[in-house]
């Protein structure tokens, strides 16, 4: 029974009570006992999900402070690997690959690539990795991956890869497939006991109509198919039913935050794709994430970054507060054939521009330097050379980076570190987008 402000109903669920009983005589000398019982039910859900929010706020805390951590180390790390990468290429550039010297460069270029690799997926655990499409082979960016993967389940959870031939490119942030992958690694571990498997597959798979009509977030076409399955506890449907809503989670407060699903989920639906989940009790766990694919765009993207790799003659502007990362870029742009003015503060590129007679086609900035940012520089040079291009730099956090605008669409942005190809595209991507307009 359960007692409400219109008087007594029948409840037939669980109450939680406070009850008091006294026994004493009546004036008759009978005993008589006297029960007081309260229904504290509404008092201990208010207080269970008081405790709730709590918990849910010190788990944001605490992820919060892994990104102004990683955030901090990431600007440093990235700008420190920005010279070792560049000069490793310049290097390799002018080294025979017969030479002893090759092989050497080579390994010191891969442990490059490989750290700047784990300042990745740190800040993209962390949420704080620019954003930056790409066009990807899955099985190449899962492969990469499979030993920090290993390293978050542990040893006494085999983990088994079996990639798609000839799979579909897509067409995603690299970062983000990074946090799909770990937060699905990571959610799989916690549902295995002690020892167990973990599976991830890929494969193409073209869905029609009539799948479509019985699926109602999807559409019908060509997707990438990332499998990672699990045969650990498993779900049942009350629990499946809410496994992609924010801070939902079965794990312990030490364990979960209940942010890694929902992360994946909206990962997912932000670039058009979408996930299927398959569970029960006892049986394991399958997330089936569907990728749009880009094949019809292979081709066309091979050429592009063949043609933008090149270089060119035009006129640059490079101003870096960062004397190493200025020195490699200045050497870097004139070996790709561009005349190349230098500044390494906010003043002196205004004060070279206000002095330099030709034509300058394309600013490279850093996004945040002393007296002031590269916003603010490129408004400033912008009065001067209305047609000037403009290509932003920085080793800072997406946070940082949005926060000064840099992130906003149609502005041009590479992420530090960045290989001399990559500087070669952007280079040639942003003026040849440049001329297209008016």
């Amino acid at each position: 029974m359960r007692s409400t402000p219109g008087g007594i109903r029948e409840s037939r669920q669980p109450v939680n009570v406070f009850s008091s009983h006294v026994m004493q005589l009546n004036i008759h000398g009978e005993p008589e006992m006297y029960c007081i019982d309260i229904d504290l039910t509404e008092r201990k859900r208010s207080e269970e999900e008081r405790d709730k929010l709590q918990a849910q706020l010190l788990q944001s805390q605490k992820m919060e402070l892994v990104g102004r951590l990683a955030g901090g180390v990431a600007h440093d790390f990235n700008n420190m690997l920005q010279t070792i990468l560049g000069y490793s290429d310049l290097s390799l550039a002018q080294v025979e690959a017969t030479s002893p010297v090759h092989d050497g460069l080579l390994e010191i270029r891969k442990a490059a690539m490989r750290s700047a690799d784990l300042t990745r997926q740190l800040l993209a655990f962390a949420r704080k990795q620019a954003v930056s499409p790409k066009i990807l082979d899955l099985n190449d960016t899962v492969a990469g991956m499979l030993k920090m993967l290993q390293r978050l389940i542990g040893e006494d959870i085999d983990l088994a890869w079996v990639p798609g031939h000839s799979l579909w490119p897509v067409k995603m942030d690299p970062s983000q497939l990074d946090q799909i992958l770990a937060n699905l690694a990571v959610n799989a571990r916690d549902a295995i006991a002690d020892t167990g498997k973990i599976t991830i597959e890929t494969e193409n798979i073209s869905l029609n109509a009539a799948y479509c009509a019985d699926h109602p977030e999807t559409i019908p076409g060509e997707y990438v198919q990332l499998v990672v399955s699990d045969n650990g506890c498993g779900m049942d449907k009350e629990i499946l039913a809410q496994i992609f809503e924010p801070f939902f989670t079965t794990k312990t407060q030490s364990k979960g935050t209940g942010l890694g699903l929902a992360t994946v989920y909206g990962i997912v639906r932000q670039n058009n794709g979408f996930v299927n989940v398959y569970s029960e009790p006892g049986q394991g766990t399958t997330f089936s994430i569907y990728l749009p694919s880009f094949a019809n765009e292979m081709v066309t993207a091979k050429t592009r970054r063949a043609e933008e790799a090149s270089g060119g003659t035009e006129t640059v502007l490079l101003v870096e507060d960062d004397t190493a990362i200025l020195n490699l870029g200045k050497t870097i742009l004139q070996r790709l054939g561009y005349t190349v003015l230098a500044a390494n503060t906010p003043m002196a590129a205004l004060e070279l521009v206000a002095e330099y007679a030709g034509e300058i086609h394309l600013l490279i900035t850093d996004v945040v330097m002393p007296e002031m940012n590269g916003r603010e520089l490129v408004q400033r040079l912008s009065a001067l050379r209305p047609a000037m291009q403009c290509l932003y730099m920085s080793g800072y956090t997406a946070n940082v980076i949005a926060h000064h605008g840099v992130l906003d669409p149609g502005i041009h942005f590479i992420q530090k570190p960045f290989s001399i190809d990559d500087l070669a595209r952007s280079v040639r991507e942003t003026l040849r987008e440049g001329k297209k307009s008016p």
